[in-house]
């Protein structure tokens, strides 16, 4: 392929990409459904002119970039303000409690259809499977009332980082014999990593603060990379120095105090706070884009006509919404939608089904289930959003649209399309 031709297909991407989420704004139809169909169109275009690249190492680079993205993305948008702690508590407990529950259910569900499979193995199925998309809910909650907004960003973030710690920290683990020593490893590798983060993280942000220079994101974009990659090499939960840098970055007020508190410069950091909120939507978009389209290229099609994948999609998705419904109804006793039926999957699911072991793969699991839940679960939250808006507009509610403190986000930042 030339290399003008190949240059003007990335330009046609996201382009496309652009143009697919501002429709998905005004319309809630899922912009991820449209990269999804684009990239299987250009499977079918490649496979008429007999064209067979090889993809899937950029679907191993994009999920490694992919997921730095959406943690570090997700940590700046935790703003962790003390009139917001009965909020926070309330969603992190939904978060965890979805996210186990679901999971564990769907794992004995795989053992049920797969019986060959061990619970752990059908348990790092199960996560992909069990994590909201916060990049995909973010946007698409604007209209709801300022406490459901607000609860909802809270729980959908956390559910993004507590289901990729916890899918690491089981397959960096596997190895371990018994529960007790795994948990153990567990403890320990979190309490070493926390350590070095704090400190690594510290540093970074007083070191960033006094470097002169335009250039600065994407020289500590890529020493994030490095410590990553160099954490994974020594089989530590490298996500979490990611984490601990963009919560650092976003609430260092709060968590930082004495001294160390004294030595940053508020102005400075407020200036790269904003710096990397920007850049970072900017890129996780980019990422975001091709890696739906190359998802859609590699899509098996025929899969689809099974109707064992229907079914298994089906109950997954019959048990998820029933869980979240208990879970709203002892918690917040009254008024469970549309929160119930909010629990998209996205870029998260893809990419973590895809970092799977070859070790801990089972044949007989269908791929094409992961397209099916993360289409359906986009509709049926887009379904629950306008009959929202509907039932508030006959009743004459008024909706609390109130923006957060940052006030809201032009349209070329807000570009989420998880």
């Amino acid at each position: 392929m030339s290399a003008y031709l190949f240059l003007i297909g990335l330009c046609v991407i996201i382009i496309f990409s652009f143009f697919t989420n501002m429709f998905s704004r005004k319309t809630n139809v899922p912009s991820v459904l449209i990269l999804i169909l684009l990239g299987v169109g250009v499977q079918q275009l490649m496979t008429y002119f007999e064209m067979e690249p090889d993809y899937f190492w950029a679907l191993e680079v994009l999920g490694i970039v992919g997921l730095i993205m959406i943690v570090l993305e997700a940590a700046l948008d935790l703003e962790l303000k003390k009139e917001n702690w009965p909020l926070i508590w309330k969603s992190f407990t939904i978060a965890s409690l979805s996210l186990g529950l679901t999971a564990v259910s769907i794992a004995f569900l795989i053992q049920f259809f797969i019986p060959e499979i061990n619970f752990l193995p059908a348990l790092v199925y199960a996560l992909p499977l069990s994590i909201m998309s916060s990049a995909i809910i973010i946007p698409s909650v604007a209209n709801l009332t300022k406490y459901k907004r607000e609860f909802l960003i809270y729980e959908s973030t956390f559910s993004d980082i507590l289901g990729i710690m916890v899918f690491y920290m089981i397959v960096e683990n596997l190895n371990v014999e018994g529960m007790r020593q795994l948990s153990f490893a567990i403890g320990s590798n979190i309490v070493l990593t926390l350590v070095i983060s704090v400190a690594l993280c510290y540093g970074l942000l007083y070191i960033i603060q006094n470097i002169k220079g335009d250039a600065k994101f994407f020289l500590f974009l890529a020493v994030l990379v490095l410590l990553y990659a160099v954490g994974k090499m020594f089989h530590l939960s490298s996500l979490i120095i990611i984490l601990m840098f963009g919560l650092l970055l976003r609430n260092y007020k709060v968590l930082l105090f004495g001294r160390l508190r004294e030595w940053l410069n508020d102005a400075k950091i407020d200036g790269l706070f904003d710096q990397f909120k920007m850049i970072t939507s900017e890129t996780a978009f980019l990422v975001r884009t091709f890696f739906f389209v190359v998802f859609g290229m590699t899509l098996p099609l025929a899969s689809l006509f099974s109707w064992k994948v229907w079914l298994i999609s089906v109950i997954f998705l019959v048990v998820t919404y029933i869980l979240r419904f208990g879970l709203f109804y002892v918690v917040e006793r009254k008024d469970t939608l549309p929160q119930t039926f909010i629990a998209p999957k996205g870029l998260i699911t893809v990419l973590l089904f895809f970092a799977i072991p070859e070790s801990l793969r089972a044949e007989k699991f269908e791929g094409a289930v992961l397209f099916v839940v993360i289409i359906a679960t986009s509709l049926i939250m887009a379904w629950a959003l306008i009959a929202s808006k509907s039932t508030n507009s006959k009743n004459g509610e008024e909706e609390d649209v109130t923006k957060s403190d940052e006030g809201e986000k032009p349209d070329f930042i807000e570009m989420s399309i998880d």
